[in-house]
């Protein structure tokens, strides 16, 4: 009954936009300010309405709701296409949406447990990261893309995402012994998210300033070179500064309501998503990164752990998150990539997908902690935890607003999506049991 569900929502998804062009058509007639009107809200009761029903029909289904998401956009490409001439929206609802979702996955981690876990974390977050980036370059040429693509591609799905991953981990009974990585692997995601921003935008900058990449030699002296150091060096230090003035905001918000209105909490939502939005401006103005700004406010800020009367709003919070935020982003891939653009590129996607989670991920993986104390067996674990989602779309939305010839970019990015959010979490707790990390 759930996959005929399942079949239902595609086929509805493909009947509405094959009526959408006329729908659409019939908007633009309206003219001006009304037609705009018109077909941006046309847009947002799309990814609000599918989004939902994707949510529904992934119950009892092997395919996450935000697998589902992702290809319904796709299915509803036609009807999505206002978001396409659009660019400047698209970015900006990503970028926004985003910096909420960072916030909330710094403030997931407890600070005084990432304290303990902090070295390996930065070790595989940050050096495991470099790793995937180059072994996928390297990869993605022997492959046959163009160095350009190949560039940007391996610095978007570098990121790792925990957008299956928590809701999966929760659902599995570690031993007390494994969960310290465990929760390496959630701080990982965290972190790694605003790695993958920064080395994202510094590639995107060697793009634009034309720096040679033919090879795997000259894209690292570009990207070490001097000037691009002190430029990331930039976004790291100011992007710190700015997430402990988030933090400083967040702080504020703890003692006045535990001081001033300890039962009134009508309006904290507003402050709990604007502080991390506000937070993100900062880094900007400052020319640090503000993906990393959002995860560092939420991370020492971390109230939910300490304040009992902000459990509910954390809860209320993440649930809109689930509902919203992330929906409209997986979907936002739908205005950019269409079925046949998915199908042309389905093969090379598979074998993308493929080199990613078997090579890049153990490489990254083993190397990165060598110099730690994370056993064989911790590691084994973490070479399975690897999806890409909702930050690595982002970072695509972003890049193909800036590089709208790099026609092959987003599909292969979706195809990544698509294959570790679908395959990694359903096999994390049988690869789990298999290791003898569960409690049986």
């Amino acid at each position: 009954m759930a996959y005929i569900r399942l079949v239902l929502l595609f086929v509805a998804a493909f009947a509405l936009n094959a009526f959408a062009p006329e729908a659409l058509a019939h908007l633009q007639s309206l003219g001006g300010t009304e037609a705009t009107l018109a077909a941006s809200l046309w847009c947002l009761g799309l990814l609000m309405v599918f989004g939902w029903l994707a949510s529904k029909a992934s119950l009892g289904t092997v395919f996450p709701s935000f697998t589902l998401q992702l290809l319904l956009g796709i299915v509803l490409h036609d009807a999505l296409a206002p978001l396409s001439a659009q660019l400047a929206l698209a970015v900006v609802v990503c970028t926004a949406l985003a910096a909420i979702i960072l916030k909330s996955g710094g403030d997931e981690i407890d600070r005084r447990q990432f304290a303990k876990i902090a070295y390996p974390t930065l070790m595989i977050a940050v050096a495991g990261y470099l790793i995937t980036f180059f072994v996928m370059f390297a990869l993605l040429m022997w492959l046959g893309l163009d160095s350009k693509t190949a560039a940007l591609l391996s610095a978007i799905i570098g990121s790792t995402d925990p957008a299956a991953l928590i809701p999966t981990l929760k659902n599995v009974r570690f031993l007390q012994k494994y969960q310290r990585v465990v929760d390496i692997s959630v701080a990982e995601s965290a972190l790694n998210d605003a790695v993958g921003a920064i080395f994202t935008a510094a590639v995107a900058a060697m793009v634009i300033a034309q720096v040679p990449m033919g090879d795997l030699s000259s894209l690292a002296q570009g990207l070490f070179s001097p000037d691009n150091l002190q430029q990331l060096a930039k976004q790291f230090a100011f992007g710190t500064l700015a997430g402990l003035v988030g933090w400083g905001a967040m702080a504020w918000l703890e003692r006045y309501r535990k001081a001033e209105h300890p039962f009134q909490a009508t309006f904290d939502f507003a402050l709990v998503v604007a502080i991390p939005l506000l937070t993100f401006l900062l880094a900007q103005a400052l020319h640090g990164n503000g993906f990393l700004a959002a995860f560092v406010a939420g991370l020492l800020a971390n109230f939910n752990r300490n304040a009992k009367h902000f459990h509910h709003l954390i809860e209320q919070t993440e649930a809109q998150i689930e509902s919203i935020a992330k929906p409209v982003i997986f979907m936002m891939v739908g205005p950019f990539v269409s079925l046949p653009m998915l199908m042309d590129t389905a093969l090379m996607g598979l074998l993308v997908s493929l080199l990613f989670i078997l090579v890049a991920r153990p490489l990254a993986v083993f190397v990165s902690l060598l110099p730690t104390g994370i056993s064989f067996k911790e590691k084994l674990f973490l070479c399975v935890v690897r999806e890409t989602g909702v930050i690595p779309v982002v970072l695509a939305v972003i890049t193909v607003a800036q590089f709208s010839d790099l026609q092959g970019l987003m599909p292969l990015t979706a195809w990544v999506v698509i294959w570790t959010l679908t395959l990694l979490p359903a096999i994390t707790p049988w690869w789990s049991r298999r290791l003898n990390m569960v409690q049986t």
